[in-house]
């Protein structure tokens, strides 16, 4: 996979799949830059170098038709503020007019097209549309991690019309560099603290952590099915039945691999997920009926705290309390400070998922991990053990 380091695009034009899929409010107002400030740095050097930046993403799923509701319209004024440059919007990809401006852009510009996902060509990875985006660019540089998982048009296909000109933008790169220092060379010991609601979207990610980690923390909704299946009460809380015999299963591997797995041993517990609930702190991890586990408690913090502090890779996927509700989110703010401390003390932290990033962005700690992924669905493959379509080509291109 060639860095962008590698080239200058003096006089270039550069076809950039970024990841601009960003939150909009219901005024169609972006809510979160994150992702458009993250690519500042590829289309900097691009736009350094003397070439032409033509940026392509997709926005929602407007299902391979035209709903302006996906616009990238709406997003243009917060790229130019994302970049701190002016930005010109050329509009769809196959249309004529769009072809004219391409045409006219000069050395130094930066251009955005309309949501690649307007044409049903996009997500099925067809090579003509793939073939007639490649028509407007000389270079072709892939900066969205987020989509690397899918084999679409812009991440996958088009790289074969760009034979030994495709490269990896700052972002992906520093995103497998950072997934593969944690999976490939972890310094140990090394722990994965896996949260979120359930098993089954986790399971692959468990499994394959195992042949990897010292610790695995299971905490979050998902830790009430294995609870469950240890014969612990759990109450009313979330769980999934038909899991019970693959957490059963999971706890026998990891203690055949040698893993320590760390499950609450004791619970902050509810009547209802809001802010006036009543609240109870189990002392023997035993959840009464009536009510739901919907954070780690006090016992359960101090014992995660002093795992991690011990730990030299941290890897935290999934916030483990409903901390959307501030009296819920004592055990995510604490996990969270605690990889932060341990990670100030050298410690290599690797954080991703939507909630946990949401999380440390509440407590101000975003500062204080090692990296922060913007992968979301890409990151959870990857470390299951997938290999990504995007990734895939690039690598293959020569």
């Amino acid at each position: 996979m060639k860095s962008i380091d590698n080239f200058n695009f003096k006089d270039k034009k550069v076809l950039i799949r970024v990841d601009y899929n960003v939150p909009l409010n219901e005024q169609l107002e972006v809510m979160d830059t994150t992702r458009i400030v993250r690519t500042k740095k590829t289309i900097d050097k691009i736009v350094g170098d003397g070439g032409i930046a033509i940026l392509m993403s997709h926005l929602g799923r407007p299902k391979g038709e035209v709903n302006m509701k996906f616009s990238l319209q709406h997003i243009v004024n917060s790229v130019k503020t994302g970049l701190d440059r002016e930005v010109v919007f050329l509009g769809d990809v196959l249309s004529s007019e769009t072809r004219e401006k391409v045409k006219k852009l000069k050395s130094g510009d930066v251009a955005l097209l309309e949501n690649l996902r307007f044409h049903k060509g996009e997500e099925k990875g067809d090579e003509d549309f793939a073939k007639k985006i490649a028509e407007l660019g000389d270079v072709y540089v892939n900066d969205a991690f987020g989509t690397a998982h899918r084999e679409h048009a812009s991440t996958a296909t088009i790289v074969k019309f760009f034979p030994g000109k495709s490269y990896a933008g700052y972002l992906l790169y520093e995103e497998v560099v950072s997934l593969e220092k944690t999976l490939a060379t972890p310094k140990s010991p090394f722990t994965a603290i896996i949260g979120g609601s359930k098993v089954s979207t986790k399971l692959n990610i468990i499994v394959n952590l195992l042949d990897k980690v010292d610790s695995l923390i299971i905490a979050g909704g998902m830790s009430y099915t294995f609870l469950h299946a240890l014969g612990v009460k759990i109450g009313n809380s979330i769980f999934e039945p038909e899991m019970v015999e693959v957490a059963k299963e999971i706890v026998g591997k990891a203690l055949l691999k040698g893993v320590d797995i760390y499950l609450p041993i004791d619970n902050v517990c509810a009547d209802a997920l809001s802010e006036d609930a009543n609240t109870f702190i189990t002392t023997q991890n035993h959840i009464p009926d009536g009510l739901e586990g919907v954070d780690i408690g006090p016992r359960s913090i101090r014992k995660f705290a002093a795992i991690i502090k011990e730990s030299k890779t941290i890897l935290w996927n999934g916030p483990v309390g409903v901390f959307e509700v501030d009296k819920f989110g004592k055990g995510t703010q604490s996990i969270a400070l605690s990889v932060a401390v341990t990670t100030i003390s050298g410690a290599y932290s690797l954080l991703g998922g939507g909630d946990s990033i949401a999380a440390v962005s509440k407590y101000g700690l975003s500062d204080f991990i090692s990296y922060i992924s913007t992968g979301g669905g890409a990151m959870l493959e990857y470390l299951e053990g997938k290999e990504l379509p995007g990734i895939k080509a690039l690598k293959e291109d020569k």
